[in-house]
Order: C-alpha cells, then structure tokens, then sequence
C-alpha cells in the first residue's frame, strides 16, 4: 500500500482518532483477519453475527499491525467510524486515485458467469511481464474484495487486475463507482446464480454494468460468441474489441485449431489484426482456450502485442488453488481437482476434461466424483439430474456426495450409468481408497460449500 499517515486515513474517511496516533504511518497490507497482519499493517475490525472484529486487534498488533479501523477503539492507535465498510471503500477510491495521478495505472475489471479467476490469473500472468500488477486473490471479487486488492497498490504499480462478482443488480456499478476501470472484460452470461437472479436477462442486466461503468475512452472487450454479452457494446462509452471461436467479421481476437493433449490440454492459434500466434497451454481443459483468448484481448486492449501475449500464456503452468489442478500419482492415477466452485457450464466442462484425459490409452476408468452445485433457484433439482445424465455419456463411474447432489445420482442412473451415491466426505474417502487404483483418472468438482477438496486432498 501506497504510505499514508494514521491522520490523513482519518481524514480521509471522515472519522476520529483514538489514542496515540500523531507519528503512525500505515505501510503494510490492510487487513480484516488479525493473522494475516504484517509489519506497518491497518487493521480493519467489522462486528458479525458470531465475532467481533474488534476483539481480534491484539492479534494484528503482535503480527505487526501499527493502527485499525473500527467502530470503537481498540488496544491499537484507532480509526474510528459509523462503517467500516464504507470507509474501507473510500480509502480504496483514494489510493486508486492517487496512483493514477502519479503513475501511469491501468485498471483492468474482469465479469462473468463462470471462468473469472482463471482468466484473472492468465490476464494477470500476462500482464506482469509488462509491469508491476496487483491482481484480485483467489476469488475475493466482493464489495469488501475489492477494496482489499486495491489497497495492496504501490505507487509504481501499472496494472490493477480486479474480479468482480455480483449477488444481484447495482453490486457491479458499486465496485466500479469505486475504481472505474480503463477496461472492462466481459466473459460470459451463464446460469450461476440464476436462484438469485431469477432469469438469465437480469444476469446480463448486472454483468453489463462493468461495461456502462468504463471511464471516459475506456475499451469493452466482449466475448462475440456469446450474444448476451456481445449486446452489451451498446452500453460501451468508447472502443469495443471482441474475442471468440466464431468466423464472423465482430470478432478481432480470434481462437482458431483448438488441439488438445493426452491430458486435455488445449493448443490453439489466436489471430488479431497484428497477427497469428501459437498458445500451447499447460492448463487442463478446452474451455481454458477460450479463457486464454479473453485474456489475450483484454492484455491487448491494456496495451500488449500479441507475441508479449502468446509466450506469457504458453508458460503460466498454474491458476488460482483448486481449479483445474492436475496431479499425478507415482501409481498412475491421475487426479483432477476443480473443487474450488461449480455451476452448470463449469461442471460440463470439468467432465469434457476428464472425457478427454480417458481417452488416452494409458487411463484405465475415468472417475467423476460430484456434489451439490449452489445458488440455481428453482432449477436445482432438475440441474442436477441433467449433470448426472450429462456425466453418464461420458465418464465410467459417478460417486456422488452429499444430499444436495442426490440428483446428479438420479439422473446418472436413470441414463443407465454407474453411479454410487455417498452421504458426507468420509465415505467419499473411504469408496475412492477402497475403489481406485492404477489407471484411473478422477475429477472432484462441487461448489465450494461441499468442500470437496477434501476429497481431492485425500486422494493426492
């Protein structure tokens, strides 16, 4: 973080000091979980349900932690506000401000249905060889996420890769009234979350405001195949650049002979205006090819070549933990872990991989062990009984875990495919050690609530 004095944050934030905070300068991260407090750190303390923050500060001090920010004061130099969140935004928005002014920032925002942090992680990868990038971890693309990632700036940092996710409408023009980007990713329009939605329209409604909430000149990239998104150009201030698989003239970063590896893992050329280029990527999954060429666009429209582009994506070897990690055993069994979240589209793709890693004449049975995916409304039940159906062309064995997946069993069987259903974890254990052996190639993937990599911890 950019060092600001304990008095200008409270000015900042419009809130009072309490105790001796004349000569503190805050350095290190801001934190909201005391552990995680480092030397010159702010400690932000929020009262929940079941904890309060505020009792937590000692912690944040003994790890470092030099003033916090709550709503009474603590034991350290204090902060004190009526919002904690609120005033974590605002001094996100400043020190946002700040780099700009002073630097030369470029603020990349990435939505979407499914595929956020893994084209997060490439986009990111991509852009470190240019210049310094903070990037959203893991998943933390929330209203207090996304605050937390800007506030880890430095005042020579050029690139700011932010993930934002919306529960509903106006959660995305919130995080970009915040830091409003310079170019805004739009990936997909899918049916995560539709139980909160309600139709996939409103998704669309939500994921366009990234779009309406570009700065003045700033670049859309839109995914052309998906016609949801692609409408979204209408809501775009300035220029619009496309990427996608089609053959349309929309369409400027192209993904072109999608190859695929014993181990499903995708070659692909991407054409542009500038020229062609091969990708060989080491990430399992044909949908990681059209993840690739999303981050290529928006790379571009930050100011990368696509040959800067195409050697960074051919050496990023890993993303974000539990997506798509692919682990061989010495008795050759290999394990594929997606367990971090699941949603519909997801799920098909994760069990195309594992299609795709059994057709390899090395691997003996392929495994698909699946639980609950959250947040479908209505659709749950039947949602799940189609991935059961969906998993039963193509893989030789369902294990299903947990009563919120008991369709995904159901449907399996109604195809006519094996498939063993399993109450809780440990007996998801207990069958794969029981059951699995040399030659086998297995997929965890359930939404994160499963805690499926469990499973996929025990396995490896």
């Amino acid at each position: 973080m950019i060092a600001l004095r304990l008095e200008e944050i409270a000015d900042i934030v419009g809130g009072r000091i309490e105790g001796d905070g004349a000569a503190v300068v805050v350095t290190g991260p801001v934190v909201i979980d005391g552990r995680e407090a480092q030397p010159g750190s702010l400690f932000v303390a929020f009262v929940g349900e079941h904890a309060d923050g505020h009792a937590h500060a000692p912690q944040a001090a003994a790890n470092g932690a030099v003033a916090a920010l709550g709503t009474r004061a603590t034991e350290l130099p204090t902060v004190v506000v009526g919002d904690p969140q609120g005033a974590l935004q605002a001094l996100a928005a400043h020190v946002a401000e700040v780099v700009r002014r002073d630097g030369q920032l470029t603020v990349v925002a990435i939505t979407g249905s499914q595929g956020k942090t893994s084209t997060k992680d490439l986009l990111a990868a991509i852009l470190s060889g240019v210049g310094s990038t903070v990037a959203t971890r893991g998943s933390y693309n929330n209203e207090l996420g996304v605050p937390l990632t800007v506030l880890r700036l430095e005042p020579d940092t050029r690139f700011l890769v932010l993930e934002m996710g919306a529960r509903g409408r106006g959660h995305i023009a919130e995080l970009t009234r915040l830091v409003p980007p310079d170019v805004s990713l739009v990936l997909n329009v899918g049916t995560a979350h539709l139980g909160e939605f309600g139709s996939r329209e409103a998704i669309a409604e939500a994921k366009g405001e990234l779009v309406a909430g570009l700065r003045p000149g700033g670049v859309a990239v839109l995914n052309a195949d998906d016609e949801r998104v692609f409408a979204m150009a209408a809501l775009a201030p300035g220029r619009i650049l496309t990427f996608g698989s089609g053959t349309t003239a929309r369409v400027d970063v192209r993904l072109d002979d999608v190859v695929l590896d014993r181990l499903g893992r995708p070659s692909f050329t991407l054409e542009t205006a500038e020229g062609r280029a091969e990708v060989a990527l080491q990430l399992v999954g044909a949908h990681q090819a059209i993840n690739a060429a999303a981050a290529a666009a928006a790379a571009i429209a930050a100011g990368g070549t696509i040959r800067q582009v195409a050697a960074a994506l051919t050496a990023v070897e890993s993303l974000s933990k539990w997506r798509m990690e692919l682990h061989e055993r010495s008795d050759g069994v290999v394990v594929l872990n997606d367990s971090y979240n699941a949603n519909p589209e997801s799920m098909r793709a994760a069990i195309d991989a594992l299609a795709t890693i059994g057709a390899d004449s090395a691997i003996r049975r392929t495994i698909a062990v699946l639980g609950e995916m959250r947040e479908l409304g209505t659709d749950t039940v039947a949602t799940h009984r189609e991935i059961g159906a969906y998993a039963a062309e193509r893989v030789d064995q369902l294990l299903v875990v947990g009563e919120e997946a008991r369709g995904i069993h159901f449907g399996a069987r109604g195809a006519g495919a094996p498939s063993v259903y399993v109450d809780d974890n440990p007996a998801a254990v207990d069958w794969l050690r029981d059951q699995v052996g040399e030659g086998d190639a297995v997929l965890v993937k359930a939404s994160r609530g499963a805690r499926l990599d469990e499973v996929a911890s025990a396995l490896e």
